[in-house]
């Protein structure tokens, strides 16, 4: 529950107003009549400055009298309070943090560099000033904090040599994986009065000592996964000839000629390299 007061101000026109008056009227009348009338002017002038206040848009002040807070301006503007408040500046426009690549490791301990882009506002002035030390340094612990959690939920890919059947990964599922980056940061920054707007990964790899074998992992995963469709289209396309072959009686073939044709166009098909037919110019016993 916030305890965030807002503060209403006086003008500070009005006091810049008296403020002038009183310090040349003041003045004036040190020169004219020279007495302690104009010298009570220009002091009491003098007092009135430590309490002008500005504040520039989507900018705060939070005061305090003696250690007791007494509220918060959030409005912009020229104002003039209590000279003897304490004023302390927060800005409320979104800031954008990057955070440094850490070395994590995700759900199958394979180790990872991770770093995270946030982009955050103070909501309630009160306990981002009095429920933490340093605010701004708070955001960065707690970001830190979160994408390694997050780092250790989900394997940074599927591979189906794991056993695994993982719907989320941090490589593949960008959007499942910044929602819930998002929603662990905003439950650590909330105590803090902290709004977060977006939470993505702003990088992600393997780490160094592991980059190059999993990098092989993947050409072989993708070479097998190619070979296993070049098989099925070769497969298919052997039957397809054997059954125009019967159909339209083109040869007659017996079960041994039929593996022998079999295994050469299953070699051709299959093979990374152009075939060099030979053309058999006898008989098909020779």
């Amino acid at each position: 529950m916030t305890n965030e007061k807002d503060l209403t101000p006086m003008n500070g026109y009005s006091m810049l107003l008296l403020f002038i008056i009183l310090f040349f009227g003041g003045i004036a009348l040190l020169i004219l009549v020279k007495g302690f009338i104009g010298v009570l002017g220009i002091l009491v002038a003098i007092a009135l400055v430590p309490g002008f206040v500005l504040v520039n848009p989507n900018n705060s002040r939070v005061l305090l009298l003696f250690g007791k807070y007494a509220g918060t301006i959030k409005k912009n503007g020229l104002f003039w309070v209590n000279p003897l408040y304490s004023k302390r500046k927060i800005s409320l426009r979104a800031s954008n943090f990057d955070s440094e690549r850490l070395k994590v490791n995700d759900k199958l301990g394979n180790p990872i560099m991770i770093s995270t882009i946030l982009v955050w506002r103070v909501t309630d002035t009160f306990r981002a000033a009095f429920d933490v030390d340093d605010y701004q340094n708070f955001v960065r612990v707690q970001t830190d904090a979160a994408v390694r959690k997050l780092a250790s939920m989900y394997p940074y890919d599927n591979f189906a040599d794991e056993g695994l059947d993982e719907d989320i990964t941090l490589r593949s599922s960008v959007n499942e994986v910044s929602e819930a980056l998002e929603k662990e940061i905003q439950e650590r920054l909330s105590m803090a009065g902290i709004e977060v707007l977006e939470a993505r990964i702003g990088y992600l790899a393997y780490a160094q000592e592991i980059a190059n074998a999993m990098l092989r992992r993947q050409q072989a995963t993708a070479i097998v996964a190619a070979r296993h469709k070049i098989v099925e289209g070769a497969v298919s396309m052997v039957e397809m000839a054997l059954d125009e072959l019967n159909k339209k009686d083109v040869v007659d073939l017996d079960e041994e000629r039929k593996a022998a044709m079999v295994s050469n166009l299953m070699v051709v098909l299959c093979s990374d390299k152009d075939a060099s037919p030979i053309v058999n110019a006898g008989t098909l016993n020779h």
